[in-house]
């Protein structure tokens, strides 16, 4: 039994976990749980993952949820194949990058995507004071960014790890909207979205995302 990843391609946090497994060069198999119909909250679905939220990844007798728990499973278990997403000598920065990501960057950029892009899609009304309010909070996330990386080519340093990783998504999805200039105005920001954006696994993920 390979390794099997469940979710919706125009989910940012399924195209986190696509990322990893791409970045990987790993095969697997893609299983559409439509949110639209609410197979999300179906025994199936719920006994992978009892939140009821994608992504799910089953390897095996391994079943895993959360996506950012699963990239780290991703380069954790897969570390000899591929580029090495969890470089011990960079092992301290990558674990504050990776919490910055998760509790400082992925709640507004992520709040974002959803008021300007999705909920448009789904037929929603875009509330502007949380586009606002978020997009506030997010450009000062970003002249952080944009500090540490006059320093450092990527966030934990000199190599691309996961940190960068998982990013990808919300950054792809957020030049689609409005506020794309959080990144573009920030020449530093936008030159390491340009690189980690040109890497073939990510060329292979951002294919799949239909818009």
């Amino acid at each position: 039994m390979g390794i099997k990843l469940y979710g919706m391609p125009l989910s940012y946090n399924t195209v986190r976990a696509t990322a990893a497994l791409n970045e990987k060069g790993l095969q697997f198999e893609f299983s559409l749980v439509d949110l639209r119909s609410g197979a999300h909250k179906q025994p199936p679905f719920l006994a992978l993952n009892p939140f009821g939220q994608i992504p799910a990844l089953e390897d095996g007798d391994t079943v895993l949820f959360e996506s950012r728990a699963i990239n780290r499973y991703i380069a954790t278990k897969y570390k000899g194949t591929g580029p090495d997403l969890l470089p011990a000598d960079l092992s301290a920065a990558t674990e504050v990058w990776l919490e910055v990501e998760s509790h400082q960057f992925g709640d507004p950029a992520g709040d974002l995507v959803f008021q300007l892009l999705i909920l448009p899609m789904i037929g929603g009304t875009t509330d502007q004071a949380i586009v606002e309010k978020q997009a506030e909070k997010l450009a000062k996330v970003l002249d952080v960014y944009e500090a540490r990386l006059a320093a450092n080519k990527y966030l934990a340093g000199g190599e691309f790890t996961l940190a960068d990783l998982n990013h990808l998504p919300c950054m792809h999805l957020l030049l689609k909207t409005s506020k794309a200039d959080l990144i573009t105005a920030r020449p530093r920001v936008n030159a390491w979205w340009e690189d980690i954006s040109s890497r073939p696994g990510w060329k292979k993920t951002a294919a799949g995302i239909p818009l």
